[in-house]
């Protein structure tokens, strides 16, 4: 490692951001700290430990100004400041552990634990796989400082890779701030910062959108500021004549939330009206806060016309990141929709600030919720639960929560958009299991009936009801669809074994052995994936018993009358599905997973269908099995932008005899024999066998999809070549 040398710029930046870090801690980070630290890198750049990272940055530097970040948005303190500037050398061993407890205390020493343990994983990928992410977690819920650093850290590395040319690795950041740690910010109540990276990670990643928006809205900045003045202006005498002490200011919605709404709304920047939200912030005494924002509301709905649909009420029942305010949307002036957030200055700061705002108001309700969170986060990863906890650990960082009563006046709490039959299965699988329906407030409503905050639930039963498959998609929290998934599949398990025994039955009253293999086909045919989805459809006599013995019978009379293996080859032939051959995947490809783990359950992806020889990639899926991928499978993008927790690494480790179905697009001019062409050279191909075709002709053009099966890449190149080669053919594609 070559030396770190400063330059002129990364001397100066040191010395302004020690200068603040003495104007924020005062005496408590003293100027023999300052030495200690300074001393310490020195130390560690003369042994050649310390260097700079994949974007140039000088760590030292780096450290100091994250330090500053901490201090100012979450409140952190000496300790925490301390464990920032002394982990680059920590993680490269330059002091010991005993060294900095001694120096330091323990304190010190745990959270830089913590941040050499992140450290080390990033090292390993900059994507977080599906271990290190437990791992990473594990490290935030150990203590609560190390998240505080971790997400000041990261927007420290937001703001300082603009122009790095590292492109792969800076969008690699930008996807992860993204996806973790922006919703980790919200939920722990730091919503400046999560602004921040949500802003920078669309900058980054969508380059175009973020700066139309950002042209827009400077664009229309002036006429904004003027409605603002005119809406305010009467609310604020309105106000004051009763006698409250306040301050407004009109806030703009970031450029990441107004990208999302476009996105959502699917409408152009001039189709969002609500670009800004009025903020009044009320300076009243704790005991009089409700009261007096209560009395703030009901001056501003006498004055507009509000929308009782968009009133959210956080004063009576906090997030449980502590957040506290009362957020109303009224019909101002020119008939414009206005948002208007009321809070209290102390609602305010722990709004900007979060936890820190929590440790100055300290007893203040909300905080033992957070906690409540981290300390299932623990439980949950111990008992390596990981992948439904994965997803639970997603939901909850970016939906709400709602909070319900039951009959006896308890206080549950659900994700945003839970239903009647999430409720039911939280008082017990079987009361779930039986519901036909709830009480909400001593109205009946159906088991999809939303659950909103402060709803007194009574769950419906009958003795008669069934869980359906279509209540998958009914509840959002992840303990009911555990339950729904268990009690479908003991009674498809009963009803499929009954379906099958009667279709038997039936078949021998028309003197007709069942076998297997036909079965197989029909059901493929009937356009069935799955066995137990057409047996289940027989139990729910969704089909007509009679017409699938019909055509079992004469699929049977077909077979009978096909030609013999070796005889002479037609077009039509092809249009047959063998379904025996169908089945041929002996699952002999070895796979090798992540860390070099074989035998791992996994299956091949059908938006792709790779097959061996294609570079892939393998991804968690919620049942905890691998769905392998092709790296060039358009979901490829998708799935790492949004679920890069679940990414793991996956190749091929050796060749069986498993053969692949692929799907090819052949397009050409319809001359005569074209179809007998296609086919002949597919047949005289040894190990490639044909599936189906089908052919559709127009205009003297024919468009036809191929399946074959084979069994690795270089045939599939050989067997394209050869297809392209045909008189006729204009494009081969493998879909």
């Amino acid at each position: 490692m070559a030396q770190l040398i400063y330059t002129d710029t990364e001397r100066t930046q040191m010395a302004e951001a020690l200068g603040q870090l003495h104007q924020l801690l005062g005496d408590s980070f003293s100027e023999e700290d300052e030495s200690n630290i300074l001393s310490h890198f020195d130390t560690a750049i003369e042994q050649g430990h310390v260097g700079r990272d994949v974007f140039g940055l000088n760590p030292l530097v780096f450290g100091l100004q994250t330090a500053v970040i901490a201090v100012e948005e979450t409140g952190l303190k000496h300790d925490g400041v301390i464990a920032i500037l002394l982990y680059a050398c920590a993680a490269h061993q330059s002091i010991s552990e005993k060294e900095m407890t001694d120096a330091y205390g323990a304190s010190v020493a745990q959270i830089i634990r913590g941040l050499v343990r992140v450290s080390d994983l990033y090292q390993k990928t900059p994507i977080i796989s599906s271990e290190n992410y437990r791992n990473l977690l594990l490290s935030f819920a150990e203590d609560m400082r190390v998240i505080l650093i971790m997400i000041a850290d990261r927007v420290n590395l937001m703001r300082q890779i603009r122009d790095t040319e590292a492109v792969e690795a800076k969008q690699k950041v930008s996807e992860e701030s993204s996806y973790l740690y922006a919703p980790l910010a919200h939920k722990l109540g730091l919503y400046k910062l999560k602004s921040e990276l949500e802003d920078l990670s669309l900058k980054y990643m969508e380059h175009d959108a973020y700066y139309m928006i950002k042209d827009k809205l400077n664009a229309t900045k002036r006429s904004r500021d003027a409605y603002i003045e005119r809406f305010i202006g009467p609310i604020e005498q309105k106000l004051s004549e009763a006698g409250l002490k306040f301050h407004m200011k009109g806030r703009t919605k970031s450029i990441h939330s107004i990208w999302q709404k476009m996105k959502k709304q699917k409408c152009g920047f001039e189709g969002i009206f609500d670009l800004f939200a009025i903020r009044i912030i009320i300076d009243a005494p704790l005991e009089k806060e409700k009261m007096q924002c209560w009395q703030a509301y009901s001056i501003i709905t006498d004055m507009y016309q509000p929308n009782p649909k968009r009133l959210r009420d956080w004063l009576s029942v906090p997030k449980s990141n502590g957040y506290e305010s009362l957020h109303i949307t009224v019909l101002g002036p020119e008939n414009k929709w206005v948002e208007v957030q009321i809070r209290t200055e102390r609602m305010d700061e722990i709004a900007e600030r979060g936890l820190a705002a929590h440790w100055r108001y300290k007893g203040v309700k909300g905080e033992s919720n957070l906690d409540e969170w981290l300390n299932n986060i623990r439980a949950a990863l111990e008992s390596n639960d990981d992948l439904q906890l994965m997803d639970q650990f997603k939901m909850d960082l970016y939906e709400d929560e709602v909070f319900v009563f039951t009959p006896k006046g308890d206080l549950l709490k659900f994700p945003k958009g839970s239903t009647v039959l999430d409720f039911a299965y939280r008082i017990h699988s079987r009361v779930g299991n039986q519901c036909v329906g709830g009480r909400i407030n001593n109205r009946i409503v159906p088991v999809r009936e939303p659950l909103r905050s402060g709803d007194q639930v009574e769950v419906l039963t009958s003795s008669n009801q069934k869980p359906k498959q279509d209540w998958l998609s009914i509840v959002k929290s992840s303990r009911a669809k555990a339950k729904i998934r268990l009690a479908l599949k003991e009674t498809q398990v009963k009803d499929g074994l009954y379906a099958k025994e009667m279709l038997e039955r039936r078949l021998k009253n028309r003197k007709v052995e069942m076998e297997e293999a036909t079965m197989s086909h029909l059901i493929k045919k009937l356009g069935f994936k799955e066995t137990s989805d057409f047996y289940r459809q027989i139990a729910e006599e969704k089909l007509d018993t009679n017409e699938v013995i019909e055509k079992y019978i004469e699929l049977q009379h077909e077979k009978t009358a096909q030609p013999q293996q070796g005889a002479v080859r037609s077009a039509e032939e092809f249009s047959y599905e063998n379904p025996d051959e169908a089945l041929v995947r002996q699952n002999e490809d070895v796979l090798v997973i992540d860390r070099n783990l074989k035998g791992i359950d996994y299956q091949l992806a059908k938006c792709c269908h790779p097959i061996y020889g294609d570079p892939i990639f393998g991804f968690v899926t919620i049942s905890g099995g691998i769905k392998v991928h092709r790296a060039d499978c358009p979901n490829a993008p998708e799935l790492r932008r949004r679920f890069g927790y679940r990414i793991v690494k996956a190749k091929w480790s050796g060749k069986g005899s498993s053969q692949y179905s692929i799907t090819l697009r052949v397009v050409g001019n319809d001359d005569i024999g074209i179809v007998n062409n296609i086919t002949s050279i597919i047949s005289k191909e040894e190990k490639i066998v044909m599936r189906s075709i089908s052919i559709d002709s127009h205009d003297g053009l024919f468009g036809g999809i191929l399946v074959v099966q084979l069994d690795d890449t270089s045939r599939l190149e050989q067997l394209i070549k050869k297809l392209r080669t045909v008189k006729g053919v204009k494009q081969v594609e493998r879909l």
